[in-house]
């Protein structure tokens, strides 16, 4: 068994280099490396966004989440990922009109140079946690069929991913992420198929009765923790500089809306699938699981199949493509606001070789944060605390806001993006003050940044009145 997924590893890279490595022109500059030159059609787009969503927590977590809780677990990444599909279809228009420009940019523009500083820092730290949960996945997931420890499998992970997102940027991601997609539909397809070939839905709806989950079928089940959890991911991803970029590498605003509208389409079926197979494990797996993912354990039972070895690679790209699209987003913030670099193309090589160099530097952050988590779910939610709780607001009022507002913006960073850092230094073990775990935590994040956000006004007023 360990040989054939072993080959398995090697024969996936294999496909992924060869899609990422072959580049349409040469590389000139951050704009082609990070905005693939602003040419993505609304299929690449659509694509890639979806690429980007369908991550560990997608096809892990979302599966066991329905296994244990049912319909409901539509909330955990479903709901989330389809509402802010849609909801930036609004803010196409904005967004577009400041192509070429990143969130730091757009900070600065309105509330300064040190609002500027602190979203990059944010952004920066966001990109890395979220890769970082893809690593967590990847080290368990890894281990389990290599036998590797999770330092290796993180490391082969990471690897694979390394080749080409250093590479060619976006440009290579885009293109994997075209192949990734269709793995995850063909993996998922092949494993609902399986099985309802073994189960029905009168097999669940009996389980569920025996086991005592009476709201199984009920998608508002649970919703005090459910709406919190997906509220977070909403937040966090309508402000999520991946998201943004792909809008701004889109070739018109139309191609970046029809692709935002063929990624919500997608999701919404991607997602009712996951959910649907989470829920048709019920009566496989009467007695619960067994310590590890249900997906997991399902290809555990299919080794030596084609069915089996699918779905090996379809988690394989469920993982990488999240973590590639992290690590290109968090790359184009660190080149271009920490390190200075403008879009455009630069003298020689030194622009792409610091794109180069910048995105292996936040592989290597990720991979040390990897090390101090083992919950993915947790993870994924510690990562959109700082976005949700730092950025969004000050974010979206800076697409907005006709005059400069500086105090605005810092209070609201100080103040939401501050309690985000404490609760991550808290769930790390390292904090010094006892704040609720995720999600319960997020409602006082957010409404900390909102209340520094509107002090900072009123201070911008009052400063205006004495001058």
């Amino acid at each position: 068994m360990k040989t054939g997924f072993v080959l398995a590893v090697f024969a996936y890279a294999a496909v992924l280099w060869a899609a990422g490595l072959r580049f349409p022109r040469r590389l000139e500059g951050l704009d082609s490396f990070f905005l693939a030159s602003r040419r993505l059609g609304s299929l690449r787009v659509a694509f890639s966004l979806c690429a980007s969503w369908i991550g560990a927590a997608s096809l892990l977590v979302s599966t066991d989440e329905a296994f244990r809780d049912g319909f409901s677990a539509i909330w955990i990444i479903g709901i989330p990922a389809v509402a802010t599909l849609l909801l930036l279809l609004a803010l196409a228009r904005p967004v577009r009109a400041v192509a070429g420009s990143t969130l730091s940019d757009l900070m600065e523009s309105q509330y300064g140079k040190v609002a500027r500083f602190l979203t990059s820092v944010l952004i920066v730290w966001y990109m890395t946690v979220l890769a970082a949960s893809q690593m967590v996945a990847a080290g368990s997931f890894l281990g389990s069929f290599l036998g590797t420890s999770p330092i290796p499998s993180l490391a082969i992970a990471a690897g694979i991913v390394l080749v080409y997102s250093a590479a060619g940027g976006l440009i290579s991601v885009s293109r994997t992420h075209v192949v990734q997609v269709v793995l995850l539909v063909a993996g998922v397809t092949g494993m609902i198929a399986a099985l309802a070939s073994r189960t029905s839905w009168g097999a669940v709806r009996s389980s569920a009765g025996q086991l005592g989950k009476g709201s199984y079928f009920d998608i508002f089940a649970h919703a005090d923790r459910n709406i919190l959890v997906a509220l977070s991911f909403v937040l966090a991803w309508t402000i999520s500089p991946i998201a943004w970029q792909r809008m701004q590498a889109a070739r018109s605003e139309g191609t970046a809306r029809r692709g935002l509208l063929g990624a919500a389409l997608l999701l919404a079926v991607f997602y009712t699938g996951i959910v649907a197979a989470g829920m048709l494990f019920l009566p496989l797996f009467p007695g619960g699981k067994s310590g590890v993912p249900l997906v997991t354990a399902f290809i555990s039972g299919e080794s030596g199949s084609f069915l089996g070895g699918l779905l090996f690679v379809t988690v394989l790209a469920a993982i990488l493509s999240t973590m590639d699209a992290a690590l290109n987003a968090g790359a184009f913030t660190l080149t271009r606001d920490l390190l200075g670099r403008t879009a455009g193309p630069g003298p020689g090589n030194r622009p792409l070789f610091l794109a180069r160099v910048s995105t292996v530097a936040l592989a290597l952050a990720a991979f040390l944060v990897a090390t101090r988590f083992n919950d993915i779910l947790k993870t994924l939610g510690l990562a959109s605390k700082v976005m949700a709780e730092g950025l969004l607001i000050p974010g979206l009022a800076a697409l907005y806001l006709k005059k400069k507002a500086p105090w605005a913006g810092l209070l609201s960073l100080a103040c939401g993006g501050g309690y985000a850092v404490v609760c991550f230094l808290e769930e790390a073990g390292l904090g010094l003050v006892s704040i609720p775990p995720w999600p319960w935590s997020l409602p006082l994040g957010v409404g900390l940044g909102a209340a520094g956000f509107l002090a900072g006004l009123l201070v911008e007023r009052l400063r205006r009145r004495r001058i």
